[in-house]
């Protein structure tokens, strides 16, 4: 179905950062799959677990005991210091999971229009539910009837979620982005976690976090919540979790972690023998290779180099980031630099208009992380001497 926008590039073979198309042209992969691919392509380690998972067992189905999910629900547990989890295939079905939880614990507690707090300019997925609880019109525009049972504040704004508090006694749970990455790379005031862990417990309500982007890694911790130093009720998860494989989790904390039944919410393909071996692979390599502290450091570097360029620029309005997610705002949309970079064989995006958004893999040198902003600042400088 034509629901794709496709670049004119199709690719064929990748090797750590680098990705060649079907007609022997080398790339180098600034985006890693849109925050996917964070221990870049072809890992030897992650393409072995892959391999040999699929010569043992693919799929059995959540009927029965299956070891490796198991496994990978212990060591997330570990690392993020949370109860249980569930396993699906996506980002938005983890957000979903998250949403269905909250409200049935409303239900549970007698509220008949239990409610969520979610942000402007947030991203949670393409479902119904998850659309509904975005704050993008684009995404919702033509889906409507949208859900009911959402309220909707501006992002990193206390006074407007406490109003909520004051005025709405249906709210159950707050869905939140730790820091926003399809609105612009938006990055809250140092203690807006903190806060928002306050008022939930002042009131009750969950503080649920959407972890899609910024988690396993990305950040420069485990987790983006970590830099808070806070403990969140519910965390979903999807993307970098195993490397390419589809996954999504949602994690569960005290008394969320009780509220899921038999039969309240369930998932055919979730937590299967092969995508949680490529998950349990993943995290070994993060952890055996030390990319945390990669990940930070080349993080800062990228963004002192792009500020050192761009200093000059005077379209250039930001330049912002945690880890290796980076944005750089731009005065205009910029939608055309993603092509002016393919043709300079590197792969960007641009979000919300005017955001140049980097993602590149865990793995990426400091040699190929010049190349990125070498290639990227001249773009921008060309982009606005035009």
């Amino acid at each position: 179905m034509n629901t794709y926008s496709r670049l004119p590039v199709t690719f064929v073979k990748g090797d750590g950062v680098w990705l060649w198309d079907d007609r022997g042209e080398r790339y180098l992969d600034a985006l890693a799959g849109v925050a996917v691919c964070g221990l870049g392509h072809c890992h030897p380690r992650l393409t072995k677990a892959i391999c040999e998972q699929a010569g043992r067992l693919i799929h059995t189905s959540n009927l029965y005991g299956i070891q490796k999910q198991g496994r990978l629900a212990d060591r997330l547990i570990e690392l993020s210091g949370m109860d249980n989890a569930f396993f699906c295939n996506s980002g938005a079905e983890a957000n979903e999971a998250a949403i269905k939880l909250a409200r049935l614990h409303g239900h549970n507690k007698g509220i008949s229009l239990p409610t969520i707090v979610v942000m402007e300019r947030s991203f949670h997925g393409r479902t119904m539910a998850t659309l509904t609880a975005s704050g993008n019109r684009k995404v919702q525009a033509g889906f409507e009837p949208l859900l009911s049972g959402f309220v909707r504040v501006p992002y990193n704004s206390m006074e407007a979620i406490t109003q909520v508090a004051a005025n709405n006694k249906d709210v159950v749970a707050v869905l939140v982005e730790p820091f926003q990455g399809e609105g612009g790379v938006n990055i809250p005031e140092v203690y807006y976690l903190r806060k928002l862990r306050d008022l939930c417990d002042q009131n009750g309500w969950f503080l649920m976090l959407d972890e899609i982007q910024s988690g396993i890694g990305r950040s420069g911790k485990w987790f983006a919540f970590q830099h808070s130093h806070i403990m969140p009720d519910v965390i979903t998860l999807a993307k970098g979790l195993a490397g390419g494989v589809p996954i999504g989790a949602c994690l569960a904390r005290g008394v969320a972690a009780e509220v899921f039944k038999p039969g309240n919410h369930a998932s055919t393909f979730g937590g299967n023998p092969l995508a949680c071996a490529a998950a349990i692979e993943t995290l070994n390599v993060i952890t055996d290779a030390n990319l945390l502290d990669h990940v930070t450091e080349l993080g800062n570097f990228i963004r002192e180099r792009l500020k050192k360029q761009l200093i000059d620029v005077a379209g250039v309005v930001q330049i912002r980031g945690q880890g290796l997610i980076i944005g750089i705002e731009l005065s205009v949309p910029c939608v055309e630099l993603v092509q002016k970079a393919l043709e300079k064989k590197l792969l960007i995006n641009v979000t919300s208009d005017k955001v140049v958004r980097l993602l590149p893999a865990f793995v990426m040198q400091q040699n190929e992380a010049e190349q990125v902003v070498d290639i990227t600042c001249s773009l921008i400088r060309e982009f606005f001497n035009n």
